[in-house]
């Protein structure tokens, strides 16, 4: 088996309920679990605002999922982000190393701690 690690975010159109959006966001997951895929971690952005209008929308809500699999299985997801028409638009990048221990500092936090600016004393 030669797994490689993938990141995929997707936006979702901002009509949706709440409920909508989290089985839409499940059934991604699902094609993932279905081909064999291992999940590693998965996030909800919420709604955020979009950088350009997506056909007279400019909010979508966004999902980051982080996998493992083979490279086959990336097709059946895009495909399925192709057929749904609640997705605005997609991407899904392979991962390198320095990548994976990226995602592992982002997730434990190491990003969000603010250091105190040092103040030189003045003699």
């Amino acid at each position: 088996m030669n797994l490689k690690n993938y990141e995929t975010v997707f936006i979702l159109t901002p009509v949706l309920s709440d409920a909508q959006m989290k089985d839409t966001a499940e059934k991604f997951k699902k094609v993932l679990t279905d081909h064999g895929a291992e999940i590693v971690h998965g996030e909800s952005w919420g709604l955020k605002k979009l950088a350009y209008p997506i056909g007279q929308k400019t909010t979508g809500f966004y999902h980051l999922i982080e996998f493992s699999s083979e490279p086959t299985v990336v097709e059946s997801l895009e495909l399925e982000y192709r057929r749904d028409e609640k997705v605005l638009r997609f991407l899904t990048t392979a991962l390198n190393k320095d990548s994976l221990e990226y995602n592992v500092k982002r997730r434990s936090g190491a990003f969000n701690k603010k250091e105190e600016p040092k103040k030189e004393t003045v003699k």
